[in-house]
């Protein structure tokens, strides 16, 4: 596939800092819409949800009403952190050889993903109105308004909407063509103003009907028409799929980083625990004496890395399905074991799954995740917060779209091939079941016991390893969150590790090596949103990959520096 380059060159200004809330999301028009809802007396539950649904018009390849979300909801009265898993599920009929051909053999990812099989009913809009009945102040209509006037006024495409279009043209259906594309059939130019009337309309009957009204009747009934009649890999759902659809109400997560305490989103999201082992088995090593700069430390995370990311491609899946052993892969002894695996002065020569207690004999099998998704971050007034992540998968999802709304893809997060070597993987596709996400909203409070950071990220498995490291930046190494994200990854998912291109992992590579790492050299696609709270003051962070920002409820707006050729993955 043909790389894109966007060039950047915006003046730097100072991360914005507020006694108001404060919105960190990917796209300004997104975060305008969360403030907006902010000064009109809204919780930051509701500036949230205000936030994805104008993400879902101006960002449409990367989230939606057609997909799934995980959100963090902190209450400020109670110190507590409550979950919702808005995660989408396969259809009733989908078995463990869902996405075998007519040959009997298991399709490629990339020949999964293209129409009605890959998608599954979505599950963003339950979560919205179960996290509004938790922590909403305002009226649900209310939150749907900024989106609406976005799609039926219109709206300038970003460059990065603009380079989306260009790699995925034919991935997208007629109805999504007819928006983003001249009659040439060529899609339109960075800065063209687009409506989207369908879209506002949709919105508007969800708004003054509710959720309900997406998930049966004659909605559900069009959905429901649109996957089982696709050209490609049609599929098998059912109206009582979507009816029958709930969020759940998931038990948080939660650790310790020396004096710091974590807490994300657990299973069906392999983020939370992933993110939670990677920091354990590193809290023996001086991160902070060693320094960003250091290549001893980058070592030390991908070795750390590799070990939970194999964890988590034997054990996580969706609890309500498999046995997951939380409690084993979070049990200090157990990463205590994991860690001694990992040496300074070297590198492991093979990296297999540990035996936690309660760990079930299975299999592991590599997913195939794509860069995807986005990420919010949001803080009111009052100090409650919400931490969001929300995709429809792959760059405009299955390529299908209902009222100009794209349709996940998100059932190809499953593991297509449901056993290997005589074992069941965790994550084999099953009737009602919720694929493994790498999705980590997370929070961290400070050694105050305070909420510190609420922290998130998009780009497939990479979100693992960005939200450690993002918390590792702030904890260890003293930088704000905007300093943290904007520092070079490097991703370890397995032997091979990955230095994000163009930063200053690039130096490090002849270390890296010395040490015995096998480093390849490439762009990563990573986006990252945060708010932090900092002497007692709220501010954030928005990815210089991106088009995000942060912006307060006074609508003061960091402008990101972005100089220089960055890699720009319209996936994300």
């Amino acid at each position: 596939m043909k790389k894109l380059f966007l060039l950047f060159a915006l003046v730097a200004a100072p991360v914005a800092a507020s006694a108001q809330g404060v919105v960190s999301a990917a796209d300004s028009r997104a975060a305008a819409a969360g403030t907006e809802i902010l000064n009109a007396g809204g919780s930051a539950t509701d500036a949230a949800i205000a936030t994805m649904l104008a993400l879902n018009v101006v960002e449409p390849q990367s989230a939606g009403i057609g997909g799934g979300a995980f959100l963090l909801q902190y209450d400020v009265k109670t110190g507590k952190i409550a979950t919702v898993d808005g995660r989408e599920a396969a259809p009733m009929a989908a078995t463990d050889r869902w996405f075998y051909g007519p040959d009997g053999q298991p399709l490629s990812h990339m020949a999964a993903v293209p129409g009605g099989r890959s998608v599954g009913v979505p599950g963003t809009l339950r979560a919205m109105a179960l996290a509004h009945q938790r922590g909403g102040k305002l009226p649900w209509a209310r939150l749907f308004q900024p989106a609406i006037k976005l799609a039926r006024d219109g709206f300038d495409i970003s460059p990065r909407l603009g380079n989306a279009l260009r790699s995925y043209g034919p991935h997208v259906d007629a109805g999504v063509r007819a928006i983003y594309y001249d009659a040439a059939g060529k899609p339109l130019p960075a800065g063209a103003h687009v409506r989207n009337t369908a879209q506002a309309d949709l919105l508007e009957r969800v708004a003054k009907l509710g959720p309900d009204s997406f998930y049966v009747g004659p909605q559900a009934e069009k959905l429901v028409a649109t996957v089982n009649g696709a050209a490609r890999n049609p599929s098998k759902m059912t109206t009582g799929d979507l009816a029958s659809y709930s969020a759940r109400d998931r038990p948080v997560l939660c650790g310790k980083y020396r004096a710091y305490k974590i807490c994300s989103m657990g299973p069906p999201s392999s983020g939370g625990v992933t993110v939670m082992m990677i920091l354990a088995q590193l809290e023996r090593f001086d991160m902070a004496k060693l320094g960003k700069d250091n290549p001893v430390a980058w070592h030390l995370f991908a070795e750390s890395s590799r070990l939970a990311y194999a964890d988590r491609d034997m054990y996580v899946g969706d609890p309500d399905y498999v046995q997951v052993p939380i409690a084993g892969l979070l049990d200090r002894k157990y990463l205590a074991g994991r860690s001694a695996l990992i040496h300074a002065d070297s590198t492991m020569a093979e990296v297999q799954a540990g035996l936690p207690a309660g760990a079930p004999k299975r299999i592991a099998v590599k997913p195939q995740e794509v860069p995807g998704t986005t990420s919010l971050s949001v803080v009111d007034k009052a100090g409650n917060v919400a931490q969001v992540t929300t995709t429809i998968e792959g760059a405009f999802g299955s390529g299908l779209s209902v009222d100009g709304t794209m349709l996940n893809n998100e059932l190809t997060d499953f593991d297509i091939v449901p056993e290997k070597d005589g074992y069941l993987v965790a994550n084999r596709v099953e009737g009602g079941k919720r694929p493994r996400s790498s999705m980590a909203p997370t929070i961290v409070y400070g050694p105050d016991g305070k909420v510190r950071l609420a922290i998130g990220a998009a780009g497939g498995s990479t979100i693992i390893a960005q939200v450690a490291k993002g918390i590792i930046g702030v904890v260890d190494w003293k930088l704000s969150a905007q300093d943290a994200i904007a520092l070079g990854l490097l991703y370890a998912p397995g032997l091979t590790a990955y230095a994000e291109k163009g930063t200053q992992l690039d130096a490090m590579v002849p270390a890296l090596q010395a040490l015995g790492e096998k480093v390849q050299s490439a762009p990563l696609g990573l986006k990252m949103n945060a708010v932090e709270r900092v002497n007692g003051r709220w501010t954030g962070g928005a990815d210089p990959r991106s088009e995000g920002v942060v912006m307060d409820q006074q609508g003061h707006t960091t402008v990101i520096t972005r100089v220089g050729a960055q890699p720009n993955r319209p996936s994300e």
